[in-house]
């Protein structure tokens, strides 16, 4: 099963849109700024309270991060994210449909050591996966919606 863990958004400077998104529709830091070598990303996870997934905010850790590009071109939709108990079989069934793995399962420090996996088709924008698990960011972890509160974590 394939539940929305997060949308992916590619920004030039997470302080500045971490702002926007709180001032302009709510939205209350989840996490600090992560740095992820593996990805050569900065990362930070937003929520807005009531929802069941979260928003990322991406930017390039450096001039030489894969990301750099995708941001000189205006890209700011850059991936949704979908949990899964099943990382294999999950991309086993996207692959069989035609996705291209793009990254295979590695570590993610944002979640703990669980694994993500990314893949691309003809369509826009990339996807990646997430196993379900133990850790931090787990789906688990957010109110349902309409029983109230949101325990978001960073300042």
């Amino acid at each position: 099963m394939f539940r929305l863990h997060h949308v992916g958004t590619l920004v030039a400077d997470i302080a500045s849109a971490r702002r926007a998104m709180v001032e302009r529709f709510g939205y209350r830091p989840w996490t600090d700024v992560i740095t992820d070598p593996v990805q050569t990303a900065e990362v930070q996870f937003l929520h807005l309270p009531g929802a069941a997934q979260w928003l990322e905010l991406v930017t390039p850790a450096g001039p030489e991060s894969k990301l750099s590009n995708a941001l000189r071109k205006g890209v700011t939709l850059h991936h949704l994210c979908y949990e899964v108990e099943d990382l294999e079989g999950a991309l086993e069934r996207l692959r069989g449909q035609g996705m291209l793995i793009v990254g295979a399962p590695a570590p993610a420090v944002a979640f703990g050591g669980r694994r993500i996996a990314w893949l691309a088709d003809k369509a826009a924008p990339l996807v990646e996966l997430v196993e379900a698990g133990p850790g931090p960011l787990r789906l688990a972890e957010l109110a349902v919606p309409g029983e109230g509160g949101d325990r978001g974590r960073a300042g």
